[in-house]
């Protein structure tokens, strides 16, 4: 019997199919690890990734912790939260400068976001450019304003804060933080990449009012702006001008029965920064 030659023999047309086959099976496989070799293409967690791992690596994300004693009120930061005046959210802000799957010691992200993006904080040189220059900035914020006890009211539903909807709410003296949930809670406006401008927020007599009337420092809303948009700047100058009252913005207020709280909010201590992106919580 004669040996074969193996630089002769001809391979089976079914060998070479089945072996094309398995190479383009293979394809997604090592599609999937190169882009997960890149900057993120998603933040972690937030969207399927086929990383191999087991159940036991898969994280929890909450809302509610210490069996419900515990409410974070700070939205996540996602490429779909919207963004002011833009129709297309932030988009992406969040890279992997360095990352372990390409050789480095250590995964470092680095990102690039406005300051008054997602739940956020406003210091008086946001709109008081005299403020700004003299340096009050989120850094110089009173942080006994931003903790401590707290009152969750809900708005009426069909107008903006007004003064006539500031003297219905009956807020009595003495109270210093208060966190008003509107229609956007409703409407679920911060879930939603389309920045809205039929957002409810605060008219400039309803801002007067509350500063001449309350003991209120810390005003919390659900939307990215106190100020209604019709009335955006007086409504912040109002609120800003005496330095003592401080906004929060951008708050998650769903899922919250109203009632009394300790409100816990701590901003990044940014020199030189008029707004920061802040972390809320509330203790029942």
């Amino acid at each position: 019997m004669r040996k074969a030659n193996l630089t002769t023999m001809t391979v089976p047309p079914l060998f070479l199919l089945l072996l094309l086959l398995l190479t383009l099976l293979s394809l997604p496989s090592l599609l999937i690890h190169a882009a997960i070799s890149d900057a993120y293409p998603t933040i972690p967690g937030t969207a399927p990734v086929d990383g191999g791992f087991s159940d036991d690596l898969k994280p929890i994300r909450r809302e509610v912790y210490g069996d419900g004693k515990i409410f974070d009120i700070s939205h996540r930061y996602t490429p779909e939260m919207p963004s002011w005046d833009s129709k297309e959210g932030i988009g992406r802000f969040l890279w992997l400068a360095a990352s372990m799957k390409n050789g480095s010691l250590a995964n470092n992200s680095e990102m690039k976001i406005p300051t008054h993006t997602g739940t956020h904080v406003d210091s008086p040189g946001h709109v008081y450019d005299e403020y700004y220059d003299a340096g009050f900035d989120v850094d110089s914020l009173d942080l006994q304003v931003l903790n401590g006890p707290a009152l969750l009211v809900d708005v009426p539903r069909n107008k903006n804060i007004t003064a006539e909807v500031m003297k219905s709410l009956n807020i009595p003296r003495g109270v210093r933080r208060v966190l008003f949930r509107t229609l956007n809670s409703d409407r679920r406006l911060m879930f939603k990449k389309e920045f809205d401008t039929s957002y409810v927020g605060f008219m400039r007599d309803g801002a007067q009012w509350l500063v001449d009337n309350t003991d209120i420092k810390l005003v919390g809303v659900d939307y990215l702006s106190v100020a209604a948009y019709d009335d955006l700047i007086p409504s912040h100058l109002a609120f800003l001008k005496g330095r003592e009252t401080i906004l929060v913005e951008g708050l998650k207020l769903d899922d919250v029965k109203a009632g009394v709280y300790s409100v816990h909010c701590l901003p990044l201590r940014l020199v030189g920064a008029e707004g920061s992106p802040i972390r809320c919580i509330l203790i029942s």
